[in-house]
């Protein structure tokens, strides 16, 4: 059985294994163009996979207002994002849209684009990206129900593989009143459908 290493490799090891892939590709390494590559590269890394620092259920955690009367869907569309692919590590870029039916507390709004920052800025797939943000959302704020529809585009389809640059994938996550209830789902969807327009 092998040891896994415990602790992250240091700068200068990460940017060894970006000259690697540099020379493997076919690259020169020490080339004046990009000899400073593995340095960006890494800077890159570290805006593209900041979500592994961050705990979404504590971004929810103390933002709680009390609710008494309010009983609408609370809806927030089209929240851009990128994240990257953990089968290739491509990019696949898209919207999120998000609703929750309170049920005694509400959360600011910013909040809910955290949430999504922080599992988007990691290596994802998106029908796991989906259900983590609901699966969050819902233990956090326990409403009567919470809905997330994430559509997006994935370049390991649309630059190499089968090269398709119109394909759209959405993936949904329907928990409680809107997976039980037709009226309110609809609600949500065409909230996303007139976003849209």
């Amino acid at each position: 059985m092998s040891d896994k290493k415990t602790s992250r490799p240091s700068q200068d090891e990460a940017e060894t294994a970006i000259r690697t892939l540099l020379w493997w590709i076919g690259e020169d390494a020490d080339r004046p163009g990009v000899k400073r590559t593995p340095a960006r590269v890494l800077g890159a890394y570290g805006d593209w996979f900041a979500g592994y620092a961050v705990n979404p259920h504590e971004l929810l955690g103390n933002s709680f207002q009390a609710v008494k009367n309010y009983k609408r869907i609370v809806t927030l569309c089209d929240i851009d994002f990128s994240s990257h692919c953990e089968h290739h590590m491509a990019p696949f870029i898209g919207r999120i849209h998000i609703a929750y039916l309170p049920n005694e507390r509400l959360v600011g709004i910013s909040k809910l684009v955290r949430v999504v920052e922080a599992y988007t800025k990691r290596l994802q797939v998106q029908e796991r990206l989906t259900g983590e943000i609901a699966a969050c959302i819902d233990a956090a704020l326990q409403p009567r129900g919470v809905a997330v529809v994430v559509e997006a585009q994935h370049q390991c389809m649309t630059t190499r593989g089968v090269n398709k640059t119109r394909i759209k994938m959405v993936t949904q996550e329907m928990l409680g009143a809107f997976e039980d209830d037709d009226r309110i789902r609809n609600e949500f969807l065409n909230a996303i459908r007139q976003s849209a327009d």
